[in-house]
């Protein structure tokens, strides 16, 4: 049921072989799915010369013949949806209809980006002289190497992968050891769609071995990271040393606004789903929530009655509607932030205690009256615990709002559209949904701003990131 994992390095397979390695758990059961291999230097280094071959090879195949291969893979990835979905499901614990759509929105990423690359437009700057022609042409950064978290198995690499090869650069890929297999079937779809060896490879390590060894190799010129700040930080400071380009897709805290004249009902049904979604494990997931005094009671009895009525348990069974959190160092983390919780007076109205007895189940939390200085209003939860607070007046929320160092998503409901105008661009947030919650998808930008990084994913600014922009005079 699960997969057979493995690095992949210039076109090859390379299973356990005497190499060191960690077991992968099922969030669910707390029980081993498999063991997987880590890279040795020896590997690593075969990596980046196995990407250094691969990069000549690929920088020289056309735009339309990158395109007709990456949408082979995805149209691979989309028959094999329903295992990847369940390879998923076991190693990270989102309930399978979640994990399904994941693998369908990477399809369509990969579909998107294998178009837009035949789109990396360059244009001709009319000259001073009528003999001279100004060209500026977009070409391939180079090697790159990109490292994402274990929240998304597919989503997030496949958002690098894309667009590293839709622009015609090779790429090191170190996705995270606790969650591989959903990686280890993309890559192999890609494999299977005939891309070149060494233009796509695979591996797993101690995490800080891997990105040091790779960034510090004067090949390697753009990284691309997605996870916490403090690591974010310091892989961008690695990557200065060398003048490396860099795109950082770093924590966020994402404040709701509802504001009185919105409907508090439907809006309660929208954004609980959402705050909701893989146990609220997701870098957007809303996580502040700021309520007008004219609607908070009804928003909150409907916010609360729909998270009493979320069923949780195993994401492959029948009926689940939230599974397990990813690892045993965020239940930790969740009764740490409940805990806080109560000795700053907040009160719990439901959840705020694990589930069961096996597997790292936490139940669906709503707190309330918290001051603004609390932990859970403070610092990023990634759990599926909801604070939900009053306000009055619009200046009021928005300084609340804009008051962390965060400023990766946002989000915010009204009936009026002069609001609406006024909320968008009083927010300082990279993204912001007003009356949506879709920020998130392949045709447009998705990064942050403050300390939730720098850099875009998706959309044409996704692309460009892998390119350089080359300026030609020709007399």
């Amino acid at each position: 049921m699960y997969t057979d994992l493995a690095l992949y390095i210039d076109g090859e397979w390379l299973n356990g072989a005497g190499r060191k390695g960690e077991e992968v758990v099922n969030p669910a059961t707390g029980k081993g799915l498999a063991t997987l291999p880590h890279a040795s230097k020896d590997d690593l280094d075969r990596a980046l010369d196995a990407a250094e071959k691969g990069f000549e090879v690929w920088r020289a195949t056309t735009a339309y013949d990158r395109a007709r291969l990456m949408r082979k893979a995805a149209d691979l990835l989309r028959d094999r949806a329903d295992h990847v979905a369940r390879v998923m499901t076991q190693e990270q614990g989102k309930v399978l209809a979640e994990a399904r759509v994941e693998v369908m929105t990477s399809a369509d990423i990969i579909d998107w980006f294998a178009e837009e690359g035949r789109r990396s437009y360059g244009r001709i700057v009319p000259g001073r002289s009528r003999n001279v022609r100004q060209l500026v042409i977009q070409e391939p950064v180079g090697m790159v190497a990109a490292f994402t978290p274990w929240n998304f198995p597919t989503l997030t690499p496949v958002r690098k992968i894309a667009a590293a090869l839709a622009a015609g650069c090779s790429i090191i890929i170190k996705a995270s050891e606790e969650t591989p297999g959903g990686c280890v079937e993309l890559v192999k779809c890609f494999a299977d769609a005939g891309l070149p060896k060494g233009v796509l490879n695979l591996v797993f390590g101690v995490p800080a071995e891997v990105s040091e060894h790779l960034i510090g190799d004067e090949r390697i010129r753009k990284i691309s990271f997605t996870g916490s700040v403090p690591v974010g930080k310091h892989l961008a400071a690695l990557a200065a040393r060398g003048m490396k380009r860099a795109t950082m897709e770093l924590g966020g805290h994402s404040p709701v606004v509802v504001f009185a004249d919105a409907d508090p009902e439907k809006t309660a049904d929208t954004i609980a789903a959402f705050k909701y979604r893989n146990a609220g494990q997701v870098c957007i997931s809303p996580t502040r929530f700021y309520v007008q005094e004219g609607v908070y009671d009804r928003f909150l009895a409907r916010f609360t009655d729909y998270a009493k009525n979320i069923k949780l348990g195993d994401g492959l069974e029948k009926g689940t509607t939230m599974g397990p959190l990813a690892n045993p160092r965020r239940l930790d983390a969740m009764e740490a932030i409940v805990q806080d919780c109560k000795s700053r007076g907040g009160k719990i109205v439901t959840g705020g205690k694990r589930h069961g007895n096996q597997g790292y189940f936490f139940e669906p939390t709503v707190v309330t009256d918290l001051p603004d200085d609390s932990k859970l209003m403070t610092e990023e939860p990634f759990g599926p615990i909801a604070p939900i607070v009053t306000f009055k007046t619009f200046d009021e929320v928005v300084e609340r709002a804009n008051s962390l160092a965060f400023g990766l998503a946002a989000y915010a409901f009204t009936s009026s559209t002069q609001t609406a105008t006024m909320i968008g661009d009083a927010i300082q947030s990279g993204m912001v949904g007003v009356n949506s919650v879709a920020i998130s998808t392949p045709e447009t930008p998705f990064g942050g701003i403050k300390e939730s990084g720098y850099g875009h994913e998706g959309g044409i600014e996704g692309l460009e990131a892998y390119t350089n922009k080359k300026f030609i005079s020709q007399g």
